[in-house]
């Protein structure tokens, strides 16, 4: 018999084969069909995990844009993530390996003597009458672990899953980079802003003390007003450095979450004109089942599923078939002859009889790793509903505040300019105008911070339904490889 009759065996064998363990079933924990937040929601129709498009391109905000493109690009964040995802590619070519015959080629050559006091002497031998010897080989080995119980079979599933997981989470990690890098620019141009408010304010607080200057020359104010108003001055101008100095450090922030160095990052300054997009109408809940995170928790539940098929296979016999085919020879010349050809060919059955207990626990240990997975599943939809929700109230309350605010901003503008004017006239006194300047400067920052909290809020909701709201799917197989990371 040949080895290719061997491989044959072994191909009728394992077609015919069982495999150990349950096949997986997606946990029952399905998202409701609608948030309970108030919004422009369908009935959900539960699907499989979505891609992400390039949300932040809703902003309209061409800076964002090359950001984002930069971050996805050299971002040492997601290059370790791609990394990982090529290590599980790796892991799943190592079991998908298991399905195959092992061929292994093993020629040697040896000269050795026999002592010459052993009991069966050379000259007892006929013919023999060296005790010095070589030996040339030439051997071809095959093996084969007839895979009945789908222990390989089972070894392959979870690897294919674990693969899966691993770019689902690439994945989670592209969209929090996204988000980190849009969040980080959105409080950058509302330092910006910020900047520009306060030293608006200084102005005004410059001609302030202009004013009361040139009133207490004319004996119409005191001392007191003139170093009240330059105290308010004063600490205007530091809050103006404050936020000049957390300007430099979101900018900063952002140089490290693109890849490049914070020197090299130099944005010139900027209003925050961007608005918070518009929620479209007809989203529903089934949008949370395009979370990475979510993906990758049901995959490697799938991938534990499938370990404790490999665990209980692990009870029943193992089949190894081997075989070899070469040729030996003590003369170099004579290694290919017809004469000097070799062959063998074996099976081998191996059944635990005892072993302590050690596969019940790893089968329980197998077990015990499933129940932790669904629990951790089950836990990220609880946290996904709990995150869109949240974001979702946020919004709908940060609009009507930031009405609000717009309402107090214009009140407070025109009590500034109602009180400067009275001051000029001499109605009132120097505290009524200081106070109009302060509170006019309070709730234009105010203002400003629920704007920039918009945008956050709007960027956090984006991430909490996993990117987008196009329904455009994505496969395993498209998540980038290490030799070109980011892509």
């Amino acid at each position: 018999m040949r080895i290719p009759y061997l491989l044959l065996a072994s191909a009728v064998l394992a077609s015919g084969c069982m495999k150990a363990g349950n096949d997986y079933v997606r946990p029952s924990a399905t998202p409701p069909v609608a948030f309970v937040e108030p919004g422009p929601w369908k009935e959900a129709a539960p699907s499989d995990a979505i891609a992400r498009s390039n949300w932040w391109e809703i902003f309209q905000d061409p800076v964002l844009n090359r950001l984002e493109e930069d971050a996805k690009t050299a971002s040492p964040r997601l290059q370790a993530a791609v990394a990982r995802v090529d290590q599980a590619r790796a892991i799943l070519g190592y079991a998908d390996a298991g399905k195959m015959p092992t061929l292994e080629f093993a020629p040697d050559a040896s000269r050795y003597r026999v002592s010459g006091n052993r009991p069966d002497q050379p000259e007892k031998v006929p013919g023999n009458h060296e005790y010095t010897t070589s030996r040339f080989r030439m051997p071809l080995y095959a093996s084969y672990e007839v895979d009945l119980w789908g222990k390989v079979s089972r070894q392959l599933e979870s690897a294919g899953k674990r693969m899966e997981a691993s770019v689902a989470s690439y994945h989670t990690a592209l969209l929090t980079l996204q988000g980190d890098v849009a969040q980080t620019y959105f409080q950058l141009r509302a330092a910006d802003e910020e900047v520009a408010l306060l030293k608006n304010s200084i102005e005004l607080r410059v001609r302030a003390r202009d004013l009361v200057a040139a009133r207490k020359r004319g004996g119409l104010a005191s001392e007191l007003d003139l170093a009240r108003i330059e105290t308010e001055l004063a600490i205007n101008e530091a809050d103006t450095l404050a936020a000049e100095k957390r300007r430099m450090e979101l900018q900063h922030a952002l140089a490290v979450l693109v890849g490049i160095l914070p020197g090299r990052l130099s944005l010139e300054p900027a209003g925050l004109a961007t608005l918070p997009p518009v929620i479209p109408s007809g989203l529903p809940a089934d949008l949370l089942e395009r979370r990475p995170d979510v993906a990758e928790a049901e995959r490697l539940l799938a991938a534990r599923n499938a370990e404790i098929g490999v665990a209980q296979a692990a009870w029943f016999p193992a089949i190894r078939l081997t075989g070899g085919i070469g040729f030996e020879s003590a003369e170099l010349s004579d290694v290919l002859d017809q004469q000097s050809q070799i062959w063998s060919l074996g099976v081998s059955l191996v059944q635990p009889i005892f072993d302590g207990g050690r596969l019940s626990a790893n089968e329980d240990r197998a077990r015990a790793l499933y129940a932790e997975n669904l629990a951790v599943y089950r836990e990220r939809l609880l946290v996904a509903f709990k995150e869109v929700e949240t974001s979702l109230a946020a919004l709908r309350i940060l609009d009507q505040q930031h009405e609000s605010q717009l309402r107090a901003v214009n009140s407070a503008t025109r009590a500034e300019q109602l009180a400067t004017s009275r001051y000029k006239t001499g109605l009132t006194n120097v505290l009524e105008l200081i106070d109009a300047q302060r509170t006019r400067l309070l709730v234009e920052r105010v203002r400003l911070q629920v704007r920039q909290q918009q945008l956050l809020a709007s960027v956090t909701l984006i991430r909490a339904l996993g990117g987008g709201w196009e329904d455009r799917k994505y496969e395993a197989e498209a998540a980038p490889a290490s030799r070109q990371p980011g892509t």
